[in-house]
This record gives C-alpha cells, sequence and structure tokens, in this order.
C-alpha cells in the first residue's frame, strides 16, 4: 500500500464551543479535541456526531499540538504534515522528508500569526524527516541500528516534536498509534545491486535537540554539558536481515565560548568564563559520551589563527586537566594546514596513524538473527563550527571502515562492487555536509576545491555573515518554540528552570506551578557571603603606583570589616567570602581613542592582580567579567561553588552621549546559584542631576 494522505480534518463552528476531529484511515476510532481537551471516540460516538462538522483539509500526518501563551492564554495548534517527499526505503519502512506544514487553531479565532509563521518555516526547511510502514510499526529514525534493536528504547535527544506530543500524552491518548516522530539532520539512502540482491546504503545524521540553535547564537556548551551542533552521524548497511552499522558523533568544543559581533570570514573567539568556571560542564560532556558511545578519541581540526588557536590550546588544557585525562585520546590535527587546497595525502600519512586505533573499536554487525559485533567506542570530531572541516574527516574515516563493513556482509569479493559502494558513499557524505550546514549556517558547506568553487565560497561566507546577524534570532526563537513550547518566556517558566530541570519544563503549567510554590519543601535555605566592592581608578593600573605604596588592595577587599571592627565579620577564617563582585570605573582614560575601541590589556592585568590579592587565605577563580570603555566587573568565586553555578550571562547599556558611546554606562553579570539568581550591576554616570534619564 503507498503512503497517502490518510487523514481527514473536520470542525464544528457553531453550536459553540469550537470543536475538530481527526479520522484516519487506518482506525475506526478518531481524535477530538475541544475546549483545550483531547479524547478518543469510537465509531459509534464519531457516527452520532459527525453530522454537524464540515471538512477542513487532509493531511499524510499529525505532529501534535503546539502550544503558545499568549498573555494569560494558551493558544493549541494542531500541526499536520501537508506536503513530503520520498527518500527511500529501509526494511520494511519508507522514509520521507518534509516539505509542508499546516497549523490548525483549536480555538475560533486565530491569532499570533509571526510566531506561527516562523515555526513553519523550521518544520518546511527540508531538514525534517519522518519514517512510515504500511504494517504501522515504523522504523524509529532517532534511533541508531544498534539502540533500535534493544527493547523499549527512546532517543530523546533526537526526538524533535516530544514537546507536541504532550498535549495528547496529558490526556491518556498513545501517541504512537496517531502521531509522527520527526528526526532533524540529513537522511541519505541508495540502492546498490549486489548479484541477486539488493543492498541499502544509507547516510544518515542526526542533529541533537538538547542545544539546538543556529551558529552564532549558541555556541560551546550549556551548563549540563550539551554542546552546540551535536550531531551522530551513521553508515549503515541493510542486506536482506543483515545490517552493519559505523557511527560518528560531532559536537562544538564543550566550554563556555562565543564569537562576538558581526564579522565576514574573522574568528575572534571569546570565553565567556573563567578557566575553572568551565570545568564542571566539561566534565559532565564527556562522562555522557562515555555512556552514551563508550570509549572516546577526540579529533580537534582547530587550526593556528588567533581566536581558534586560544579555543584549541583550552580545549588541551582542560582535558589535560580533567578526570578524563588517562583515557580519552586527543589527536590534534590543523586541518586548513595539512590539507590545502582540498588535497587529502596528509590525511592517509598523518591523521590515519593516529586514529589508527579507533577502526578498532569496530563497528555494529546483526546478522539477522544475532548481534555478531559492536561498536565500543566513537570519534568525536569538532572544528570550529563542526561543519566544513568535521564533515570531510568523518567522511574519510567512513570511507576506512567501509571495506571491514563489506568485508563482514560479505560483500568484499568483488573489486567494482566495493568502488561501487566507495563511490556511492562519498556522494552522500558530500550531500550530508551540505544539509548539516544548512541547518547550523543558513548556507551549504563550504569546501577549499577548485577556482570556481573559491568564489562560490567567498558569496557563501558573505550570506552566512548576514545571515547570523539578521535572520538568526528569529529561528532561534522558532526553534525554542518548536522544542519547548513558548512558556519559557513567562516568569513561571524561570522559576522551574532555576528550581528544576530543563527537561522538567515540559510537565503542565498546572504542575510547574504547584512546584513552584512548594519549592520550601524540597530545598533548603544556606547562607552565602558576597563581597562587593567598587572603585574608581582614575584610568590606570593604580596597583603598581608608588603614591599609594602604603595602601593594598587586601585592606579593601579581604580586611576592611576587620579593620572597622564590625562584630559579626570577624569570623572570617571560619566563614570566607563565596563571591566577589568588584567594579572599577575608568578603568582607561576615556579619550577618544578608548572609546571608540577599549583595549582590554589593563582588565587582563586586573584579573590576575585581584585574584592572586584575594586568594590570600582561601582560593578563587574568576567566573566571568566584562568591560565596557572604563566600567568594568569582575565575578570571583570560590572552586567548590563551580558545580552550582549556572546560567551566567553578561550585558553592558551605553550611556554616553544618549547612548551612543560607552564613556558611561553600566556592565551587568547575572548567575544562577544553586537555585537564586544573583545579578550585579556596576555604573559609572554622566556627574550632576541633568542627565538623569
Amino acid at each position: 500500500m503507498a503512503f497517502s494522505k490518510g487523514f481527514r480534518i473536520y470542525h464544528k463552528l457553531d453550536p459553540p464551543p469550537f470543536s475538530l476531529i481527526v479520522e484516519t484511515r487506518h482506525k475506526e476510532e478518531c481524535l477530538m479535541f475541544e475546549s483545550g481537551a483531547v479524547a478518543v471516540l469510537s465509531s459509534a460516538e464519531k457516527e452520532a456526531i459527525k453530522g454537524t462538522y464540515a471538512k477542513v483539509l487532509d493531511a499524510y500526518g499529525l505532529l501534535g499540538v503546539l502550544r503558545l501563551n499568549l498573555g494569560d492564554t494558551m493558544l493549541h495548534y494542531l500541526v499536520l504534515v501537508t506536503g513530503c517527499m520520498s527518500v527511500g526505503k529501509i526494511q520494511e519502512s519508507e522514509v520521507f522528508r518534509v516539505t509542508s506544514t499546516e497549523f490548525i487553531s483549536l480555538r475560533v479565532d486565530a491569532s499570533d500569526e509571526d510566531r506561527i509563521s516562523e515555526v513553519r518555516k523550521v518544520l518546511n526547511s527540508g531538514n525534517f524527516y519522518f519514517a512510515w510502514s504500511a504494517s504501522g510499526v515504523s522504523l524509529d529514525l532517532s534511533l541508531n541500528a544498534h539502540r533500535s534493536m534493544q527493547e523499549h528504547t527512546t532517543d530523546n535527544r533526537f526526538f524533535w516534536n516530544q514537546s507536541l506530543h504532550l498535549h495528547l500524552k496529558h490526556y491518556g491518548v498513545n501517541c504512537d498509534d496517531w502521531l509522527l516522530r520527526l528526526m532533524c539532520g540529513g537522511v541519505e539512502i541508495r540502492t546498490i545491486y549486489a548479484a541477486h540482491k539488493q543492498a541499502k546504503a544509507c547516510l544518515i545524521s542526526r542533529l541533537s535537540c538538547e542545544r539546538a540553535g543556529t551558529r552564532f547564537n549558541v555556541r560551546g556548551t550549556n551548563d549540563d554539558g550539551h554542546v552546540a551542533n551535536f550531531v551522530e552521524t551513521e553508515q549503515v548497511i541493510y542486506l536482506d536481515d543483515c545490517v552493519s552499522s559505523f557511527i560518528q558523533i560531532r559536537g562544538s568544543v564543550p566550554l563556555f565560548w562565543e564569537q562576538p559581533g558581526l564579522q565576514v570570514g574573522s574568528h575572534r573567539v571569546r570565553m565567556s568564563r573563567g578557566f575553572e568556571a568551565n570545568a564542571p560542564a566539561f566534565d559532565r560532556h564527556f562522562r555522557t559520551l562515555k555512556d552514551l558511545y563508550g570509549k572516546q578519541i577526540v579529533v580537534n581540526l582547530l587550526g593556528s589563527k588567533e581566536g581558534e588557536h586560544m579555543l584549541s590550546k583550552a580545549f588541551q588544557s582542560h582535558l589535560k586537566a580533567s578526570e578524563h585525562a588517562s583515557d580519552i585520546h586527543m589527536v590534534s590535527f590543523d586541518y586548513h594546514q595539512m590539507v590545502k587546497g582540498g588535497k587529502a595525502e596528509k590525511l592517509h600519512s598523518i591523521l590515519k596513524p593516529q586514529v589508527q586505533k579507533f577502526l578498532d573499536y569496530g563497528f555494529f554487525y546483526f546478522d539477522g538473527s544475532e548481534v555478531q559485533r559492536c561498536q565500543s567506542g566513537t570519534v568525536r570530531t569538532n572544528c570550529l563550527d563542526c561543519l566544513d572541516r568535521t564533515n570531510s574527516v568523518q567522511a574519510f574515516l567512513g570511507l576506512e571502515m567501509l571495506a571491514k563493513q563489506l568485508e563482514a556482509l560479505g560483500l568484499a569479493e568483488k573489486p567494482q562492487l566495493v568502488t561501487r559502494f566507495q563511490e556511492v558513499f562519498r556522494s552522500m557524505w558530500s550531500v550530508n555536509g551540505d544539509s548539516i550546514s544548512k541547518i547550523y549556517a543558513g548556507t551549504g558547506a563550504l569546501e577549499g576545491k577548485a577556482k570556481a568553487g573559491k568564489l562560490k565560497d567567498g558569496a557563501r561566507s558573505v550570506t552566512r555573515t548576514i545571515q547570523n546577524n539578521f535572520f538568526d534570532s528569529s529561528k532561534q526563537e522558532a526553534i525554542d518554540v518548536l522544542l519547548l513550547g513558548n512558556t519559557l518566556n513567562s516568569d513561571l517558566a524561570d522559576k522551574a528552570r532555576a528550581l528544576l530541570t530543563t527537561g522538567s519544563l515540559r510537565a503542565s503549567s498546572k504542575v510547574l506551578k504547584n512546584m513552584c510554590e512548594n519549592f520550601y519543601k524540597y530545598s533548603k535555605p544556606k547562607k552565602i557571603r558576597v563581597c562587593v566592592g567598587t572603585w574608581n581608578v582614575n584610568g590606570g593600573k593604580q596597583f603598581r603606583s608608588i603614591a599609594f605604596k602604603n595602601q593594598t588592595l587586601t585592606d579593601w577587599l579581604l580586611d576592611a570589616p576587620k579593620l572597622a571592627g564590625i562584630q559579626e565579620f570577624q569570623d572570617k577564617r571560619s566563614k570566607p567570602t563565596d563571591i566577589f563582585a568588584i567594579g572599577f570605573e575608568e578603568m582607561v582614560e576615556l579619550n577618544a581613542g578608548n572609546i571608540v575601541n577599549a583595549s582590554t590589556t589593563n582588565q587582563k592585568l586586573w584579573a590576575v592582580e585581584l585574584q592572586k590579592t584575594i586568594s590570600r587565605d582561601n582560593k578563587y577563580v574568576l567566573l566571568a567579567s566584562e568591560q565596557l570603555v572604563g566600567v568594568c566587573l569582575f565575578v570571583f568565586i570560590r572552586p567548590q561553588h563551580a558545580p552550582f553555578i549556572r546560567d551566567v550571562a553578561v550585558d553592558t547599556v551605553k550611556t554616553g552621549m544618549g547612548g551612543a558611546t560607552g564613556n558611561k554606562g553600566a556592565v551587568a553579570i547575572r548567575m544562577l546559584f544553586h537555585t537564586t539568581s544573583l545579578c550585579f550591576v556596576c555604573s559609572h554616570f554622566a556627574a550632576g542631576q541633568s542627565q538623569v534619564k
């Protein structure tokens, strides 16, 4: 039976309440949506009421219900697939790419079109796939071959419309009967004839939705250790009932970093947290990878350009300092240096010997009745944005492993058949690079191949820059709405996110409300000591000045309460300060040159000096610092608090010349410490009473 529009939607406008029913070809029952609830009706119940309903449209499948809150009201939209394209068949299932979707409001008056059209744009972008089978039990695209053999597994990292399933789940509807599961990424399927059998060669790339987003908005890791652009790519061959699959992973460098500002082809990188403050998330990331994939080998393709070099060095030193130093090996391979003009010899001569060990991790092989081999580890590849360089190295490793996979399947006897497989996989890898690049950066992958390619690359780099500066934030917001519903922007969500985990935001708002109101039942208060100080240093590095040789910073930052004889601060030794927030004004001379382009040398010198000073009795590490021309703020913490600090954010506001220049203004750093939100603001305003606005 071919796949067709098997769902029909009807609605009833009056008498109120507004109501929708969905019937499907392969079921007697139907779904009814009314007054915010969902019910499954038997065929008798359906026949009794169907007369009052009118047909709206036909669809290929349901994705679920998108929930949006507009002020205090909840809007619900039924999301349908109205256009799709077959990509190929795998065993009993056929895989489709979503090409168009329709959103139907579950209330009479549909409003908030903008937000919906953004989400629709994301879903229609051609990066979403689902599988369908006439037997009713279809392949779960979010699972790789090995996981799909295990009973009752789900891999929510690659299940993109999970939050759209929730509304039906709350009402006890079995979602597997009614809704599709979406995967985001790329699926390529080719048929290759091997004598009288047909083999299916597939390359499936799954983009994780734990930290999804577009290239410049989302970088590095978050506090849970989820990194940007995390993709699992599976090179898999099906032959009758046998399956052979080989997995590789890619993901951003698991540290807190960002690429500020508008730039074409520049690679300025900024580490957004102090060195030690990165460690907890870094460890969480690698611990998770080991649990999911086994042994890890890291292939780091960052180059020697200024920002990349700094990031690469930080990655190496974090790995050395972490608990994983002994069992995770890092191979640093400067791709741009080694593979000039797309010549791949060095991949064979230099990279291959270093990753030879991974080739022994093997691959997964199921011979139709039992699992013969398992893959015991993966290669984790990264470059700056994990697009172009990463893809070509993964393609190289994939083709190295291909020969062994063919051997296991008994397809390696005829040389021309092996060549055929290699050609097919090579072309699929290059398409794969493009599809991942489109999702993450909005352009095809950049390759430094021949001259004609070069011009196209230049144009693509410019489009990338324009795209990430103008279109990315609305796309980012749409992705968030799709993944979590936009309950995100409410106060309730902020409280819930602080008290519970991000995953818990998928609960209904009633549950969240109760959890937040009863927080005192499962949390306990704890006293901390915060030291806040600010000083106008008049344009210089005063800690070296002769005039102040008798005064030290310690009098101000460490001993002031003691010297002032304040009673409750005499126990300094037993209760050291937990957090230092230290602000400065006029850190650089406020002349025209500095206002346009302030130097950060003073900031770095002060950071070192302050850390030395306050670590006299107890060790402190820099959490974050931010500078706006002359205003600068540093936050230091005791190292043992680092694992409990999340969601650190910084911002600056200029108030000089009516908001145009930063000679006056403020800097803020906020964070969540355990479940309490703290924000420090350091400001420097114009003198007098006239400029208060």
